[in-house]
């Protein structure tokens, strides 16, 4: 009889075990913070030396054209977050340092977009990045330069999406981006991965590279950058994301120019709108916050009359205030 309790007492131990100790290989879920961690004191605006339409409505005022600096005002007069694109570290470190001090002054949390990463966008529009030895020591001097300042970051826009359809980022984009983000924790900045949008890659599929790009040690993903779903399409994708990748992720949308919702292009389409205004929400879902992640007025590429991607196209501006949602 003893032998059968004892036998019993131990079977419950290792059933026990083996519910709360993680499998092999596998590693603790990072805590997810609230939205009052994750944003200390809300969105921080850019400074002018990184606020392009800050720059553009200062020359269009300054030119007499007061109908039109008004409407960039519109634009520049919201938190942006600000792309880190160039392949040197000193410039790069020079943009960081400059935004982290004018979010200290106005004590709250600036919004960063890691976009340097080896074959950027396939080598389409947005080509350019660093090169494969140099990405990694690029994200390590950008973590030293951002350590301690609780800003946002979001790794890699379409970093993970673009795996779908380029072939020759399949081996090599997801273990580095899992480096960048070993790179990226522990020094008390809130970071999200690339999460697609709700209209390019199978849900079980994006949850299962997100997984392998160390998903598990960041707060989350991002959705719809640069592009123009509505927020409730996006939120119900990431909902289901999030559910998919388990772990409770939290994610973030990216609202600057989906306040007409989609129009059949991603490319500088027309009739397009800034979106809602951003900010943090109340911390009651997993949705952190709808963002302006990309700079309204910056082309999207050499499409539908655009100029070069990341060109500054004052007429697309205008009518994406004029086109905006109002209420």
């Amino acid at each position: 009889m003893w032998i059968g309790i004892v036998g019993a007492l131990l079977v419950a131990v290792v059933v026990a075990v083996s519910v709360v100790l993680p499998h092999a290989g596998e590693r603790p879920v990072a805590h997810r913070r609230t939205v009052a961690e994750a944003f200390p004191g809300g969105i921080a605006r850019q400074p002018s030396t990184a606020n392009q339409p800050r720059r553009h409505e200062t020359t269009a005022r300054e030119a007499g054209r007061a109908s039109t600096a008004d409407r960039l005002a519109v634009i520049a007069d919201q938190p942006i977050a600000t792309w880190l694109t160039s392949a040197s570290v000193p410039e790069t470190v020079a943009t960081v340092r400059s935004v982290l001090a004018s979010a200290r002054e106005q004590r709250k949390t600036p919004v960063f977009v890691l976009y340097a990463i080896p074959h950027r966008d396939c080598g389409h529009w947005s080509r350019g990045g660093t090169t494969e030895d140099g990405y990694l020591p690029w994200v390590h001097a950008v973590v030293r330069a951002l350590a301690g300042s609780h800003a946002v970051v979001l790794v890699e826009p379409d970093s993970i999406a673009q795996i779908a359809v380029c072939e020759r980022l399949r081996d090599t984009r997801l273990p580095l981006l899992r480096k960048a983000v070993t790179a990226l924790t522990g020094h008390g900045l809130t970071v999200y991965l690339d999460g697609g949008n709700e209209n390019r890659v199978a849900v079980r599929t994006m949850a299962d590279w997100l997984r392998q790009a160390g998903v598990d040690r960041v707060q989350g993903f991002a959705t719809n950058v640069s592009n123009f779903y509505r927020v409730d399409q996006e939120r119900a994708y990431a909902d289901e994301l999030a559910d998919a990748i388990g772990g409770d992720p939290h994610f973030v949308i990216d609202v600057s120019r989906n306040g007409r919702g989609w129009l059949g292009d991603w490319c500088n389409p027309e009739g397009a709108g800034l979106g809602q205004l951003p900010h943090v929400t109340r911390g009651t879902s997993r949705l952190d916050a709808l963002l302006w992640v990309k700079t309204p007025g910056l082309s999207d590429g050499s499409c539908n009359g655009g100029p070069a991607a990341g060109q500054w196209w004052e007429s697309y501006a205008l009518a994406l205030v004029e086109n905006r949602k109002r209420d």
